[in-house]
């Protein structure tokens, strides 16, 4: 039974996986975070997740709760993540992260972090996503440069990043996988007159409408016919359960950055 600590424990996703670590049988929920002046501070994690009591209240101390034995799941914001993985890293734990919205230079960071300790780091912890990052580099491979990439994303009306992390990932693998360099031909949306559209280009749009879980659609397009690959989440529990799933996997990892794709032996 490998012992789990949940950040940003009360958030949207943070309750979903306390909900599902209390279903699960080899993983244990030890330890729930939040910030210090979050209202859920104090409270029992199962009851603040709609679950059963648990037994763990909501703490703010990260450096009393991440010790060495026990695997960080993190679903936050950039900064506050970076603080807890530099604490992982110190006491040689292990972190499953799927915050979004990390500069180069955190990345850069983490990329270093994971040389103490075990990282897997995933845009998305969807099982369905990380196969659709797959079959994207075969599709783009065999399609090649005669069809346009574009790519839509839509969220719940509360996200803070834009485009998603899981659309920049797509743009990156198909990018990848036409020898393009996909900080050069990404174009976020389009106004006014930007000309006619370029063979390399990969557009990228983002929506926000509502309580949308998760939705994205790759478009690959060429004279006389469109294939499409779309994945949509109908419940955050698919992240919840892609993010226990990277832990089972992480709980046994020597220092290292790992992905989704690690997880499902896809890479």
């Amino acid at each position: 039974m490998a012992d789990v600590v949940v950040a940003g424990a009360a958030g949207r996703m943070g309750c979903r996986v306390v909900a599902c670590l209390a279903e699960d049988r080899q993983l244990r929920l030890a330890a729930a975070l939040e910030a210090a002046t979050h209202p859920a501070i104090g409270r029992d994690a199962g009851e603040v997740a709609g679950c059963s009591r648990l037994g763990v209240p909501i703490g703010s101390d990260p450096k009393e709760a991440l010790t060495a034995g026990r695997i960080l799941i993190e679903f936050s914001v950039p900064e506050a993540s970076l603080e807890h993985l530099r604490i992982v890293a110190a006491v040689g734990g292990r972190a499953v992260v799927g915050t979004t919205g990390f500069t180069a230079a955190q990345r850069s960071e983490i990329s270093g972090l994971a040389t103490q300790c075990a990282i897997l780091l995933s845009p998305n912890m969807s099982v369905g996503v990380n196969l659709a990052f797959k079959l994207l580099a075969l599709m783009a491979t065999a399609l090649g440069n005669e069809y346009d990439v574009e790519i839509t994303e839509i969220h719940h009306r509360l996200k803070k990043d834009a485009p998603s992390g899981t659309a920049l990932r797509m743009a990156e693998v198909v990018a990848e996988a036409l020898g393009r360099d996909p900080a050069r031909v990404a174009v976020y949306g389009r106004k006014g007159v930007p000309g006619e559209r370029t063979r390399e280009e990969i557009g990228i749009l983002s929506l926000r409408s509502g309580d949308v879980v998760g939705e994205h659609t790759v478009s690959f397009g060429g004279l006389g016919e469109r294939l499409e690959l779309t994945h949509r989440a109908h419940s955050r529990d698919t992240f919840a359960r892609g993010a226990l799933r990277a832990a089972r996997f992480i709980a046994a990892r020597s220092p290292g950055l790992y992905s989704m794709q690690d997880a499902l032996g896809l890479a």
